[in-house]
């Protein structure tokens, strides 16, 4: 994850945020330790924390998740849903996905959480065209971003909140770099337009945007 502020106000923000339990300081070890070429797609704690405060604020009961990886965000995300609330974990990978099976079953989560294998815009195109999502978490590939975008919006309620994650990319959103960059920083653009939402980028981490659903 980039720096935006010194290391060393990383880990203060760290230290002052509720701290992680066992359990996903165990999953976050585990994710480094199998996948350490990809481990740094696996969001921080004080994001993870984020993404369950956001879910109790908005009342959310129905979740969509864009990008699974080993499950650490779908764990926040579901410990933010009400008993009788479900989540939608989109993912193209099983060999990622089965770690995040085991961590959703330890931590009592798996019955709120509904994993599709495939790819995330083929999913979402099958979702009825009804605005009934209340929060979505987008953290994917990002030269998809635009047509995740395309399908989420429509599908909020009013008054739902979607969440993208890396929309700073690693900075290069300034100056591009990778064809990717390009994609999110059009986006980016085009968010902040979009008359149907109203929208705030934090510099969170790598850059985080929420994204309101106008009624």
């Amino acid at each position: 994850m980039a720096d935006i502020v010194r290391p060393e106000i990383n880990d203060y923000v760290l230290a002052h945020s509720s701290p992680a339990d066992d359990l996903l300081r165990d999953l976050a070890a585990e994710t480094v330790a199998v996948f350490p070429q990809a481990a740094g797609m696996q969001i921080t704690h004080d994001e993870g924390q984020l993404l369950t405060m956001l879910v109790r604020l908005t009342g959310a009961s129905y979740a969509v998740e864009v990008g699974v990886f080993t499950g650490y965000s779908s764990i926040c995300i579901a410990r933010g849903l009400p008993k009788d609330g479900r989540l939608l974990a989109l993912d193209v990978s099983e060999e990622y996905t089965a770690v995040a099976r085991r961590y959703w079953a330890r931590a009592a989560v798996d019955e709120l959480i509904e994993l599709r294998l495939g790819p995330a815009v083929d999913s979402l195109r099958q979702l009825p065209a009804e605005s009934e999502i209340d929060f979505a978490f987008l953290d994917a590939d990002k030269s998809e971003y635009p047509e995740y975008y395309a399908e989420l919006v429509p599908r909020l309620r009013p008054g739902g909140l979607l969440v993208l994650d890396n929309v700073l990319r690693d900075g290069n959103v300034l100056n591009p770099v990778r064809d990717s960059d390009v994609v999110v920083s059009r986006l980016n653009a085009a968010i902040v337009a979009d008359a149907r939402v109203e929208s705030v980028m934090l510099p969170v981490r790598d850059g985080v945007t929420l994204v309101r659903k106008l009624g």
